[in-house]
Protein backbone atom coordinates (compact mmCIF):
# COMPACT_ATOMS: atom_id res chain seq x y z
CA UNK A 1 0.00 0.00 0.00
CA UNK A 2 1.58 3.97 -0.49
CA UNK A 3 0.81 5.53 2.86
CA UNK A 4 0.84 8.66 0.99
CA UNK A 5 -1.49 7.91 -1.75
CA UNK A 6 -4.23 6.22 0.68
CA UNK A 7 -3.85 9.72 2.45
CA UNK A 8 -4.81 11.51 -0.57
CA UNK A 9 -7.39 9.54 -0.87
CA UNK A 10 -8.36 9.70 2.63
CA UNK A 11 -8.57 13.08 3.30
CA UNK A 12 -10.49 13.91 -0.55
CA UNK A 13 -13.40 11.38 0.90
CA UNK A 14 -13.31 13.47 4.07
CA UNK A 15 -13.92 16.90 2.27
CA UNK A 16 -16.13 15.55 -0.29
CA UNK A 17 -17.93 13.75 2.09
CA UNK A 18 -18.17 10.48 -0.14
CA UNK A 19 -16.39 7.51 -2.18
CA UNK A 20 -18.12 8.11 -5.41
CA UNK A 21 -17.12 12.10 -5.46
CA UNK A 22 -13.49 11.33 -4.08
CA UNK A 23 -12.70 9.07 -6.67
CA UNK A 24 -14.18 11.43 -9.39
CA UNK A 25 -12.19 14.07 -7.83
CA UNK A 26 -8.64 11.93 -7.58
CA UNK A 27 -10.09 10.32 -11.01
CA UNK A 28 -9.82 6.90 -9.85
CA UNK A 29 -12.06 4.02 -9.84
CA UNK A 30 -14.27 3.48 -6.84
CA UNK A 31 -13.58 0.19 -6.26
CA UNK A 32 -9.77 1.43 -5.62
CA UNK A 33 -10.81 3.93 -3.66
CA UNK A 34 -12.83 1.91 -1.35
CA UNK A 35 -9.80 -0.88 -1.28
CA UNK A 36 -6.83 2.00 -0.17
CA UNK A 37 -9.32 3.04 2.63
CA UNK A 38 -9.57 -0.48 3.92
CA UNK A 39 -5.99 -1.03 3.43
CA UNK A 40 -5.36 1.95 6.10
CA UNK A 41 -7.32 1.41 8.39
CA UNK A 42 -6.06 -2.63 8.69
CA UNK A 43 -2.22 -0.46 9.17
CA UNK A 44 -3.49 1.72 11.47
CA UNK A 45 -5.79 -0.57 13.33
CA UNK A 46 -8.59 1.97 13.69
CA UNK A 47 -11.87 2.53 11.76
CA UNK A 48 -11.45 6.29 9.96
CA UNK A 49 -14.51 6.73 8.80
CA UNK A 50 -18.36 6.34 9.75
CA UNK A 51 -20.40 4.96 6.34
CA UNK A 52 -24.11 5.13 6.06
CA UNK A 53 -26.64 5.06 3.16
CA UNK A 54 -26.41 8.49 3.17
CA UNK A 55 -23.08 9.94 3.83
CA UNK A 56 -19.50 9.53 5.25
CA UNK A 57 -17.93 10.99 8.13
CA UNK A 58 -14.83 11.09 9.79
CA UNK A 59 -14.87 8.90 13.36
CA UNK A 60 -12.45 10.83 16.18
CA UNK A 61 -9.52 9.13 15.25
CA UNK A 62 -10.31 9.85 11.48
CA UNK A 63 -10.79 13.43 12.15
CA UNK A 64 -7.85 13.36 14.29
CA UNK A 65 -5.66 11.48 11.53
CA UNK A 66 -7.01 14.15 8.95
CA UNK A 67 -5.61 16.88 10.38
CA UNK A 68 -2.24 14.68 10.44
CA UNK A 69 -2.44 14.21 7.05
CA UNK A 70 -3.26 17.74 5.65
CA UNK A 71 -0.20 18.97 7.29
CA UNK A 72 2.07 15.87 5.98
CA UNK A 73 1.02 15.90 2.30
CA UNK A 74 1.30 19.75 2.08
CA UNK A 75 4.82 19.35 3.53
CA UNK A 76 5.57 16.44 1.33
CA UNK A 77 4.27 18.71 -2.10
CA UNK A 78 6.70 21.77 -0.75
CA UNK A 79 9.72 19.01 -0.24
CA UNK A 80 9.53 17.97 -3.58
CA UNK A 81 8.71 21.40 -5.29
CA UNK A 82 12.08 22.34 -3.68
CA UNK A 83 14.01 19.46 -4.17
CA UNK A 84 12.76 19.10 -7.91
CA UNK A 85 11.86 20.67 -11.29
CA UNK A 86 8.36 21.14 -9.72
CA UNK A 87 9.89 24.31 -8.06
CA UNK A 88 9.97 26.15 -11.52
CA UNK A 89 7.67 24.16 -13.55
CA UNK A 90 5.04 22.77 -11.38
CA UNK A 91 2.32 19.91 -12.48
CA UNK A 92 -0.83 18.63 -11.50
CA UNK A 93 -4.67 19.68 -11.41
CA UNK A 94 -5.39 23.07 -10.25
CA UNK A 95 -9.26 23.79 -9.49
CA UNK A 96 -10.22 27.00 -9.45
CA UNK A 97 -13.55 28.99 -8.70
CA UNK A 98 -14.67 32.39 -9.77
CA UNK A 99 -17.43 34.83 -10.67
CA UNK A 100 -18.90 34.09 -14.21
CA UNK A 101 -18.32 37.87 -15.42
CA UNK A 102 -14.47 37.93 -14.09
CA UNK A 103 -13.84 34.40 -15.86
CA UNK A 104 -15.87 35.55 -18.79
CA UNK A 105 -14.00 38.76 -19.42
CA UNK A 106 -11.11 38.87 -17.65
CA UNK A 107 -9.01 35.83 -16.75
CA UNK A 108 -10.02 33.54 -19.66
CA UNK A 109 -9.10 35.81 -22.75
CA UNK A 110 -5.76 36.16 -20.29
CA UNK A 111 -5.51 32.82 -19.69
CA UNK A 112 -3.20 31.13 -22.26
CA UNK A 113 -0.55 33.04 -21.15
CA UNK A 114 -0.16 31.25 -18.00
CA UNK A 115 -0.54 27.76 -19.78
CA UNK A 116 2.17 29.19 -21.91
CA UNK A 117 4.29 29.75 -18.77
CA UNK A 118 3.31 26.44 -16.72
CA UNK A 119 2.11 23.56 -19.46
CA UNK A 120 2.09 21.00 -16.85
CA UNK A 121 -0.50 22.77 -15.01
CA UNK A 122 -4.15 21.23 -15.90
CA UNK A 123 -7.08 23.92 -14.95
CA UNK A 124 -10.31 22.95 -13.76
CA UNK A 125 -12.41 26.33 -13.24
CA UNK A 126 -15.66 26.98 -12.27
CA UNK A 127 -17.61 29.74 -13.03
CA UNK A 128 -19.96 31.08 -10.16
CA UNK A 129 -21.97 33.69 -8.47
CA UNK A 130 -22.65 31.44 -5.83
CA UNK A 131 -19.62 31.11 -3.10
CA UNK A 132 -18.38 27.37 -2.82
CA UNK A 133 -17.13 25.87 -0.08
CA UNK A 134 -13.30 25.10 -1.29
CA UNK A 135 -12.45 22.44 1.32
CA UNK A 136 -15.45 20.35 0.75
CA UNK A 137 -16.07 21.17 -2.88
CA UNK A 138 -12.44 20.51 -3.29
CA UNK A 139 -11.64 23.88 -5.18
CA UNK A 140 -7.92 24.71 -4.27
CA UNK A 141 -8.34 28.53 -4.82
CA UNK A 142 -11.20 30.87 -5.42
CA UNK A 143 -11.69 34.86 -6.49
CA UNK A 144 -14.71 36.75 -4.52
CA UNK A 145 -15.86 40.01 -5.06
CA UNK A 146 -16.80 41.84 -1.64
CA UNK A 147 -15.57 41.31 2.02
CA UNK A 148 -13.94 38.16 2.91
CA UNK A 149 -16.34 36.47 5.26
CA UNK A 150 -14.46 33.06 5.98
CA UNK A 151 -12.15 34.24 8.30
CA UNK A 152 -10.50 30.35 8.04
CA UNK A 153 -9.15 31.15 4.57
CA UNK A 154 -5.88 32.54 3.60
CA UNK A 155 -6.79 36.15 1.50
CA UNK A 156 -4.50 37.62 -1.20
CA UNK A 157 -6.05 40.80 -1.77
CA UNK A 158 -5.86 41.46 -5.90
CA UNK A 159 -7.28 44.89 -7.01
CA UNK A 160 -10.00 47.36 -5.84
CA UNK A 161 -12.42 47.49 -8.80
CA UNK A 162 -13.90 50.53 -9.94
CA UNK A 163 -17.83 50.35 -9.94
CA UNK A 164 -20.53 52.53 -11.83
CA UNK A 165 -24.36 53.58 -11.95
CA UNK A 166 -26.04 52.82 -15.08
CA UNK A 167 -29.29 52.79 -16.72
CA UNK A 168 -30.68 51.98 -20.42
CA UNK A 169 -31.12 55.37 -22.41
CA UNK A 170 -34.95 53.98 -22.86
CA UNK A 171 -35.17 54.23 -18.79
CA UNK A 172 -33.27 57.54 -18.74
CA UNK A 173 -35.30 59.06 -21.27
CA UNK A 174 -38.31 58.22 -19.40
CA UNK A 175 -37.32 59.03 -16.16
CA UNK A 176 -34.65 61.87 -16.28
CA UNK A 177 -31.06 61.57 -15.75
CA UNK A 178 -30.44 61.98 -12.34
CA UNK A 179 -27.43 64.67 -11.52
CA UNK A 180 -27.20 64.07 -7.86
CA UNK A 181 -28.15 61.01 -5.30
CA UNK A 182 -30.59 63.75 -3.66
CA UNK A 183 -32.25 63.66 -7.23
CA UNK A 184 -33.43 59.92 -7.18
CA UNK A 185 -36.70 60.68 -6.29
CA UNK A 186 -39.25 59.58 -9.23
CA UNK A 187 -36.32 56.43 -9.80
CA UNK A 188 -36.24 52.95 -9.72
CA UNK A 189 -33.52 50.19 -9.42
CA UNK A 190 -33.35 46.44 -10.55
CA UNK A 191 -32.48 44.78 -6.63
CA UNK A 192 -29.94 42.15 -6.75
CA UNK A 193 -30.09 39.24 -3.87
CA UNK A 194 -27.80 36.82 -2.38
CA UNK A 195 -29.47 32.94 -3.65
CA UNK A 196 -27.44 31.64 -0.38
CA UNK A 197 -28.29 34.09 2.62
CA UNK A 198 -31.05 35.74 0.31
CA UNK A 199 -29.67 39.44 1.72
CA UNK A 200 -30.85 42.20 -0.72
CA UNK A 201 -28.49 44.93 -2.44
CA UNK A 202 -29.48 48.52 -2.83
CA UNK A 203 -27.38 51.41 -3.70
CA UNK A 204 -24.24 52.95 -2.60
CA UNK A 205 -22.69 56.14 -3.02
CA UNK A 206 -19.71 57.65 -2.06
CA UNK A 207 -20.16 61.72 -1.18
CA UNK A 208 -18.08 63.87 0.33
CA UNK A 209 -16.02 60.62 1.48
CA UNK A 210 -19.20 59.53 3.38
CA UNK A 211 -21.09 56.15 1.79
CA UNK A 212 -25.02 56.88 1.80
CA UNK A 213 -27.25 53.58 1.21
CA UNK A 214 -30.29 54.22 -0.81
CA UNK A 215 -33.33 52.26 -1.49
CA UNK A 216 -35.48 52.85 -4.29
CA UNK A 217 -38.88 50.96 -5.21
CA UNK A 218 -38.36 48.23 -7.69
CA UNK A 219 -40.08 45.77 -10.30
CA UNK A 220 -37.95 42.97 -11.00
CA UNK A 221 -35.31 41.30 -8.71
CA UNK A 222 -32.40 39.32 -9.96
CA UNK A 223 -29.52 36.53 -7.88
CA UNK A 224 -27.22 36.68 -10.98
CA UNK A 225 -24.86 39.23 -12.73
CA UNK A 226 -25.97 38.33 -15.75
CA UNK A 227 -29.66 38.61 -15.24
CA UNK A 228 -29.10 42.14 -13.47
CA UNK A 229 -27.78 43.96 -16.23
CA UNK A 230 -30.36 42.09 -18.29
CA UNK A 231 -32.71 43.62 -16.22
CA UNK A 232 -31.14 47.06 -16.50
CA UNK A 233 -30.80 46.95 -20.49
CA UNK A 234 -34.53 45.85 -20.62
CA UNK A 235 -35.16 49.62 -18.70
CA UNK A 236 -36.42 47.97 -15.43
CA UNK A 237 -33.97 50.85 -13.47
CA UNK A 238 -30.87 51.94 -12.24
CA UNK A 239 -27.68 49.26 -11.40
CA UNK A 240 -24.56 49.36 -9.68
CA UNK A 241 -21.92 46.98 -11.05
CA UNK A 242 -17.95 46.47 -12.05
CA UNK A 243 -17.16 48.30 -14.21
CA UNK A 244 -15.56 45.69 -16.21
CA UNK A 245 -18.79 43.92 -16.20
CA UNK A 246 -20.42 47.08 -18.06
CA UNK A 247 -17.64 48.52 -20.17
CA UNK A 248 -18.72 47.27 -23.73
CA UNK A 249 -21.94 47.65 -22.78
CA UNK A 250 -21.56 51.44 -22.12
CA UNK A 251 -18.88 51.78 -25.32
CA UNK A 252 -21.70 50.27 -27.52
CA UNK A 253 -24.36 52.81 -25.60
CA UNK A 254 -26.73 49.72 -24.25
CA UNK A 255 -26.02 51.69 -21.20
CA UNK A 256 -25.26 54.94 -19.97
CA UNK A 257 -23.55 56.32 -16.72
CA UNK A 258 -24.45 58.31 -14.67
CA UNK A 259 -23.64 59.94 -11.14
CA UNK A 260 -20.09 59.41 -12.45
CA UNK A 261 -19.20 61.96 -9.56
CA UNK A 262 -20.56 60.45 -6.88
CA UNK A 263 -19.69 56.69 -7.87
CA UNK A 264 -20.08 53.30 -5.71
CA UNK A 265 -17.26 52.19 -3.18
CA UNK A 266 -14.53 49.98 -5.21
CA UNK A 267 -15.25 46.60 -4.58
CA UNK A 268 -12.27 44.69 -3.49
CA UNK A 269 -11.56 41.29 -5.20
CA UNK A 270 -9.37 39.06 -3.10
CA UNK A 271 -8.25 35.33 -3.98
CA UNK A 272 -9.04 32.83 -1.35
CA UNK A 273 -7.39 29.00 -0.81
CA UNK A 274 -7.45 26.89 2.33
CA UNK A 275 -5.02 27.47 5.10
CA UNK A 276 -3.70 23.61 4.71
CA UNK A 277 -2.77 24.34 0.51
CA UNK A 278 -0.71 27.79 1.76
CA UNK A 279 2.47 25.87 -0.01
CA UNK A 280 1.01 24.80 -3.04
CA UNK A 281 3.12 25.60 -6.18
CA UNK A 282 0.96 25.69 -8.04
CA UNK A 283 -1.79 27.68 -5.84
CA UNK A 284 1.25 29.86 -5.05
CA UNK A 285 2.39 30.45 -9.25
CA UNK A 286 -1.20 31.22 -10.43
CA UNK A 287 -2.05 34.12 -7.47
CA UNK A 288 1.54 35.86 -8.18
CA UNK A 289 -0.16 35.61 -12.19
CA UNK A 290 -3.62 37.13 -11.02
CA UNK A 291 -1.76 39.97 -8.90
CA UNK A 292 0.27 40.82 -12.50
CA UNK A 293 -2.74 40.32 -14.27
CA UNK A 294 -4.82 43.06 -12.25
CA UNK A 295 -1.74 45.18 -12.19
CA UNK A 296 -1.91 45.83 -15.75
CA UNK A 297 -3.96 48.83 -17.80
CA UNK A 298 -7.33 47.04 -18.67
CA UNK A 299 -10.89 47.43 -18.48
CA UNK A 300 -10.51 47.26 -14.08
CA UNK A 301 -10.96 50.68 -13.40
CA UNK A 302 -13.17 53.68 -14.89
CA UNK A 303 -10.08 55.84 -15.47
CA UNK A 304 -7.56 52.84 -17.15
Amino acid sequence: MDRFNAMRVFTRIVELGGFTRAADSLQLPRASVTILIKQLEAHLGVQLLHRTTRQVSPTLDGAAYYQRCVRLLADLEETEAVFSQARHNPRGILRIDMPAGIGRLIVMPALPEFSACYPLIELEIGLNDRPVDLVREGVDCALRGGPVLDESLVARPLVQLSQVTCASPGYLFQHGIPTSAAQLQGHRMVEYFSSVSGKRYGLEFLIDGQLHEIELPKRVAVNSADGYLAACEAGYGLVQTPYYHVARQLQAGTLVQVLADQAPPPLPLTALYPPQRHLSTRVRVFVDWLLELFARPGSFTTGS
